[in-house]
């Protein structure tokens, strides 16, 4: 590939190669500070301050040939740290070609205002999804909630995540919930807003792979598909005396966006 180079009087973005022809991206911003990422791992390998002064380590021993990983610099660790998981050390992402999102997610005006910047994507393979079966999709909303696991006979536990990633089988009911759930949909950049009145508690619930084969009338494969978000009292069931009324309401909203557009920005969606 030749120099790809968009630029303007302020800052550039090159595509240049290595030594070794690894492609790498070169960020430079009008001062003279850069910064530079290998599309091999999306492994930033340089930054240099405006006086050329370098301010990351690479070994002087590092090997820019695949699949060994660069020793040094910003590595990705994706899906595990070290050992923790089933796969090879420190995951599989800073073993991987990453590319340049043609389509990147606009990022808010403040930020890209005369800064270089560069988006990259790593596309997972066939042979990525049988070893880390995941989903592309995440709930947030429900962190530090208390919920009944169903796979464990209604156990009670707290939410110690970030936010719900899906790798296996969910199938719970949090409690005491917002009144606003964000679904995330990193692969068609939505949103989908959940907003509940009435209703205390959420059900969130993916029959992953197994389950999905053993029901007749659920597609194998469609799990990958679909995940259950709903409204409901479960901790606190609605119990009204004669001539009472009770009002629940579910409103379900798709916000066409991807993640770093503001309007996918979890905490924006779930506060307006």
């Amino acid at each position: 590939m030749g120099n790809l180079t968009m630029s303007d009087q302020k800052v550039s973005v090159e595509m240049q190669k290595d030594a070794n022809g690894l492609e790498k991206v070169v960020l430079k911003e009008p001062r003279g500070a850069s910064a530079q990422v290998h599309l091999f791992g999306g492994h930033v390998t340089s930054w240099k301050n405006d006086r050329g002064e370098e301010l990351l380590f690479i070994s002087s021993k590092a090997i820019f040939r695949p699949p060994k990983a660069i020793r040094g610099g910003i590595p990705i660790c994706f899906p595990q740290f070290g050992s923790s998981g089933s796969l090879e050390q420190h995951g599989f992402a800073r073993n991987r070609f990453w590319s340049i999102d043609k389509n990147p997610p606009p990022f808010p005006t403040s930020t890209s205002n005369n800064k270089a910047v560069v988006d990259l994507i790593l596309k997972p393979s066939d042979e990525d999804v049988k070893i880390w079966p995941h989903s592309e999709v995440r709930v947030e909303g429900l962190e530090t909630l208390d919920y009944l696991d169903n796979l464990r006979n209604k156990e009670r536990f707290t939410e110690q995540g970030d936010a719900i990633t899906f790798e296996s089988e969910v199938d719970r009911i949090y409690l005491s919930t917002p009144t606003k759930i964000a679904i995330i949909d990193h692969e068609k950049k939505r949103t989908f807003v959940l907003k509940k009145d009435g209703l205390a508690d959420a059900v969130v619930w993916n029959p992953w792979e197994r389950k999905a084969k053993a029901m007749a009338d659920f597609g194998d494969d469609e799990y990958k598909h679909m995940l259950c978000i709903e409204a409901a009292a479960v901790e606190k069931p609605i119990t009204l005396k004669p001539g009472e009324e009770w009002k629940g309401r579910q409103e379900l909203s798709a916000v066409p966006s991807s993640y770093f557009s503001g309007q996918l920005d979890p905490q924006k969606v779930l506060q307006g």
